[in-house]
């Protein structure tokens, strides 16, 4: 087994699962948690903590808690590179923000909309290393972006598009995490 300190702190495994979780357990729990009829693929996560929406601190909490997880896998996600860390960093202080300006605050949109440029773009902030991953991830995160945005354009099934988003960017950072400890162990493999 490769020493996870060589390329990924040793908490990083657990706050990149915990991201995923946190985020779609939150809009799950949320969403159940809603009066009426609440429709996931037309209406937003955010909606979910807007000032007005029921037991919104389910989502605020489940935003918060994803946004520090980001920010756990950057501090400790050493063979992403700086540049890399740097971008999921602030994707992360922008989750923490999504989380602290619910709408229908002016702040809002544009916070999450770092965010969600930041959490599309990280991958590639440095090519120190295993760039085929890095490439994959950014373009599959990019095309989602890209989708979200014309989805905001027709109002065609936003809420889809968000969690599909979303949920990608929650799971990029322990696809990277997997794929960083995979290759570390097939190299000290190799040179046994």
């Amino acid at each position: 087994m490769v020493e996870l300190s060589d390329a990924v702190r040793g908490w990083v495994p657990v706050s990149a699962c915990l991201a995923p979780v946190a985020l779609i357990g939150g809009w799950t729990v949320a969403a159940a948690q809603q009066p009426g009829n609440f429709d996931p693929l037309h209406q937003t996560i955010s909606a979910l903590a807007a000032t007005g929406a029921g037991d919104r601190w389910i989502m605020t909490a489940a935003l918060a808690i994803l946004g520090l997880c980001h920010l756990a896998t950057a501090a400790g996600l050493t063979a992403a590179g700086r540049g890399s860390r740097m971008v999921l960093g602030a994707g992360g202080i922008a989750t923490v923000a999504v989380a602290a300006l619910p709408q229908p605050n002016a702040g809002h949109v544009p916070a999450a909309t770092l965010g969600f440029v930041a959490l599309s773009l990280w991958p590639v902030g440095s090519m120190r290393s295993q760039r085929p991953t890095r490439i994959a991830l950014t373009a599959a995160l990019l095309g989602l972006l890209a989708w979200l945005a014309i989805a905001l354009q027709t109002g065609s099934l936003i809420g889809l598009a968000e969690r599909v988003l979303a949920g990608a960017q929650a799971f990029a950072p322990l696809v990277f995490c997997v794929v960083t400890i995979w290759n570390a162990d097939r190299l000290t493999a190799a040179r046994r």
